[in-house]
């Protein structure tokens, strides 16, 4: 009876306004990618002080859940993630949306992000404590080896460049070490500059590696953004419902591993995505479907990076651990407000803690009705702007996003490097993913790498330190068993694909009627351990493959040569990765070297008339960014947006079309510089002429 006390508390108006105020803010603020969760809850902190503690506690929450949410929007429209923890949801959402059937992509994530809340919330409000103990059972190898399980994922991910994804992975790694190491201080490959003495920033990471890309594309060729979806047919509710329902398993099982991986400390919805998506299509009966526009991978992985917010608290509130950095400040919150956290909490403080947890669970229900009203029209905005305004619009974005992480330029100039380095990459056959990922997990990486080293120097048993302890080795299977299965299954899933067309077609044949000789013709496909590899030499030579691969064996030579520099502390990670990643190059080149020459191909789908205006958008948006200093931030803005425009333009104009379009420079411009000027009181860099 305590607890339906303690939610009739969550149901006051004020608790229900602030529930529904924070997950429509949330939702806004992480669709646009630089707006992170973080920053949300840290701007609103202040404000809570007045209030009541568990009102105030409801509206951070809110927030956070609404933004992690959020993320899915950007991620499946422009195929930007809007937080880290929808890097997956890139992988299916935007192939949808490029189909035309983004409302549907949108619904998806939303019934999968509110079912995957509440597990995460239900978790939080009657498992707590014993689900605290599972996070103290994790040392610096258990971390160490998560984050390698995390990367080997999105290695296996990258279907026939399994290769190539774990060289993303250790290239992402090596960015991540880049500045003050992490454990001892040592300041690394920095190249004698202060500009790289703070590192790369993760959103300016992610931003420029999945966001520049697209506009370099999106101008090459007249073709829409997004296809528009033929009739009106909503937000597709019943039928995402009957997709939802038909993988409910999926839903279940990937909310349930959101949930434990949020209760690890540092883990993140990142690696619940990654885990989830990954399960989800090794349990598929149409793996080959996933990454071309499956739902089940938007299912599997919104499910999960929603529930890690539920998740995440259970360290938070019972041991005063935060799992991310919103959790470090609504814990910062509790802390300002009196509230004592630990074990105790939930006797002594019930009251502000259970309502906080019920407030919690409404956000997330009432995400349902705002995310679908939110959905409605965003779809069709993103798919009916023209490019024209749409190009100029993102850029603005990815500037202006990048910039307020920190305020400074440096972030913007990083983010448009690693943007056009991105798109390369990508050409190459090295997609985003993975590095961003090796960023973003890196400190976690080494931190627990250099932590175990220094336990396993000290007792002289390294190698038990690493493979000694149950979890370690359970994680280590795992990593193994998901870069192996591919190879070695190979063989069998395309026979039981022939074998399944054949059935078809002698079905067909038969007008239904099964012989006993068609039946004996279908056998079981041998098992053949080398078939995987085998299918890898049969590929045809990968030329741009060779020649980063030689690049990056110079790489990883250069990073190895200048660990002699550092303290036997900080030189342990980085050149055990450089080692890596010349290895992994070698294999690479070797493999490329036995392959046969390519046959001649046709024409690339980027024609020659398309590289200007691919060449003009990255000129333009560096003297964008080095402009910003002369002209101050708002005149730059608006006269780049003026450049992009004509850049994207296919089309003669006319003088009235021109004319709305440069007011549409000015209000869009004018509103999201206002916005973090006014709103989110982000300094913004003045000019010496303006």
């Amino acid at each position: 009876m305590e607890l339906l006390g303690y939610f009739v508390s969550a149901l006051t108006p004020l608790n229900l306004l602030m529930a529904l105020g924070g997950v429509v803010l949330g939702t806004v603020i992480g669709a646009l990618p630089g707006l992170s969760a973080t920053m949300a809850v840290a701007v609103l902190v202040p404000f809570t002080f007045t209030m009541d503690p568990a009102t105030g506690l409801i509206a951070l929450g809110a927030i956070y859940t609404g933004a992690i949410y959020g993320g899915a929007f950007a991620a499946i429209l422009v195929n930007t993630p809007g937080t880290p923890s929808a890097i997956a949801t890139t992988f299916d959402g935007f192939p949808m949306a490029k189909r035309g059937d983004g409302s549907l992509a949108v619904t998806l994530a939303t019934l999968a992000s509110v079912v995957g809340g509440l597990v995460g919330g239900v978790f939080l409000l009657l498992l707590s404590p014993p689900l605290a103990k599972v996070a103290l059972a994790f040392g610096p190898p258990e971390y160490f080896w998560l984050a390698i399980f995390g990367l080997t994922l999105i290695s296996a991910l990258s279907v026939g460049n399994t290769l190539k994804g774990l060289l993303g992975g250790c290239i992402g790694l090596m960015l991540a070490m880049v500045g003050v190491a992490v454990v001892g201080g040592d300041i690394r490959f920095t190249m004698g500059t202060h500009t790289l003495l703070g590192g790369f920033d993760i959103v300016s990471a992610l931003i420029g590696l999945y966001c520049i890309p697209v506009l370099i594309d999106l101008v090459a060729t007249p073709d829409r953004h997004l296809k528009v979806e033929q009739g009106n047919r909503g937000i597709r509710l019943f039928e995402a419902f009957g997709l939802a329902w038909k993988s409910k398993f999926n839903v279940l099982r990937s909310a349930v591993v959101g949930t434990i991986v949020g209760v690890l400390p540092g883990a993140g919805g990142s690696i619940a995505g990654l885990v989830s998506y990954s399960e989800a299509r090794r349990s598929s009966k149409e793996p080959e479907t996933f990454g071309k526009g499956a739902p089940d991978g938007i299912i599997a992985t919104e499910a999960a990076n929603n529930a890690t917010v539920g998740g995440g608290f259970i360290p938070t509130l019972v041991l005063g651990i935060p799992g991310t950095p919103p959790d470090a400040i609504i814990l910062g919150a509790l802390l300002v407000q009196g509230i004592k956290i630990g074990p105790t909490l939930f006797t002594q403080q019930g009251d502000i803690v259970y309502t906080f947890i019920f407030g919690l669970l409404i956000a997330t229900a009432l995400m349902l009705p705002a995310g679908l009203l939110i959905g409605r029209y965003a779809y069709k905005s993103i798919a009916s702007i023209p490019k024209t305004l749409l190009v100029p619009t993102i850029a603005f974005l990815t500037v202006i996003g990048s910039f307020a992480i920190h305020s400074n330029l440096h972030d913007v100039q990083m983010m448009l490097s690693l943007g056009v380095l991105g798109w390369i990459l990508n050409r190459c056959g090295f997609a985003p993913s993975p590095i961003v990922l090796g960023l973003v997990l890196g400190k976690i990486a080494e931190q627990g790498f250099v932590q175990s080293y220094l336990i396993g120097n000290a007792t002289n048993n390294i190698t038990g330190m690493f493979f000694g302890r149950p979890i370690s080795l359970a994680i280590v299977a795992l990593a193994a068993f998901t870069l192996l299965y591919p190879l070695i299954f190979a063989k069998r899933k395309e026979k039981a694909k022939k074998r399944a067309l054949e059935a078809a077609r002698t079905y067909s044949e038969t007008n239904g009627e099964t012989t006993v000789a068609s039946t004996q013709e279908i056998k079981p496909a041998p098992f053949d351990p080398l078939a995987g590899l085998k299918k890898q030499f049969a590929k045809p030579r990968d030329v741009a493959g060779m020649f980063f691969a030689i690049l990056l064996i110079a790489a990883g030579g250069w990073a190895y040569s200048q660990t002699a520099e550092m303290t036997p502390m900080g030189s342990v990670f980085p050149s055990t990765i450089s080692v890596t990643i010349i290895v992994l190059s070698f294999v690479l080149l070797g493999l490329n070297i036995i392959r046969k020459p390519a046959a001649a191909s046709g024409s690339d789908e980027a024609s020659n008339a398309s590289t200007p205006r691919r060449v003009a958008l990255v000129v333009a948006m560096c003297l964008w960014v080095f402009a910003i200093p002369v002209l101050g931030f708002a005149t730059a803005a608006f006269l780049a947006f003026l450049v992009l425009s004509r850049v994207a333009c296919f089309e003669v104009m006319g003088p009235k079309r021109l004319a709305i379009e440069a007011l549409a420079g000015i209000a869009i411009v004018g509103g999201l510089y206002l916005l973090m000027a006014q709103v989110l009181l982000i300094r913004m860099p003045t000019g010496h002429l303006f």
